[in-house]
């Protein structure tokens, strides 16, 4: 049945109200008040704030604890130089040119990809405001994907995000200067010297979230030993470090 004109701008109006709704996401979270306000995260909060003297961060914590959540809030506000007024951490003045990396493009699609700009079925509705994405460049080989972004940066400029995958191999993070780099779980051993070579001339900052399901990996034991020292820092989180968990979901988990 073909919708009458009324319902048509009905629903557009719906969609419009969704997108304003969406787009609060961002700024709702990590919140004054409420249940999951933000002196409820104080491992996440101190991750960011380290930011401001260390060139490499790990934030290494159990599952479902909010780590990607994490490093999708602090590269939307490097993105888009929105940062809010408790931010103690690294900030960029001009837009900034970001990699987000997970394991393959699957996981980059579903996970990094979905925190930041939505996921497949909805896109737009990711912690970047939907009215800052300029646009979007699909990604070859996988349904949905995206190869990267161009977001609207409060200074009048344009910051620009790449989606990249470790099975792409060391070679394919060779080049290019990068002003921030964020790894959703654990890289290869290769790729992460190479990353951190794309920030040398930026005076950059590399941030790694993940669980550290491989155990003390030469990575994880490179930031056990170096925490605190050399621009290097390390966070861990627990279950009893998310409010949003219920003791039903940790004991399930």
């Amino acid at each position: 049945m073909t919708p009458t004109a009324e319902q048509v701008v009905r629903l557009q109006q719906l969609i419009a109200e969704a997108r304003l709704r969406l787009d609060a996401r961002f700024p709702q979270t990590f919140p004054d008040t409420g249940p999951f306000s933000r002196d409820k995260y104080q491992k996440q909060i101190a991750f960011f704030a380290a930011g401001a003297m260390h060139k490499e961060r790990l934030f290494m914590a159990a599952n479902r604890v909010g780590k990607s959540l994490a490093g999708a809030y602090e590269v939307t506000c490097h993105l888009t130089g929105l940062y809010p007024a408790w931010w103690t951490g690294r900030r960029f003045t001009e837009p900034v040119d970001v990699w987000a990396s997970g394991t393959n493009s699957q996981t980059t699609r579903d996970i990094v990809q979905a925190h930041l700009l939505g996921p497949v079925h909805a896109p737009g509705t990711g912690m970047i405001p939907a009215h800052l994405i300029a646009q979007v460049t699909p990604a070859r080989g996988i349904a949905g994907a995206l190869e990267g972004a161009r977001i609207k940066h409060v200074s009048g400029g344009v910051s620009l995000l790449g989606l990249k995958s470790y099975e792409q191999g060391r070679s394919s993070f060779e080049g290019t200067a990068k002003h921030v780099i964020w790894d959703d779980e654990e890289p290869p051993a290769a790729v992460y010297p190479e990353q951190l070579y794309r920030t040398v001339t930026t005076r950059g900052i590399a941030l790694v979230t993940f669980t550290p399901l491989r155990g003390v990996t030469d990575l994880v034991q490179h930031f056990q030993e170096l925490h605190g020292s050399n621009g290097v820092y390390l966070r861990g989180a627990s279950w009893n470090d998310a409010p949003h968990l219920s003791e039903e979901d940790k004991t399930r988990l």
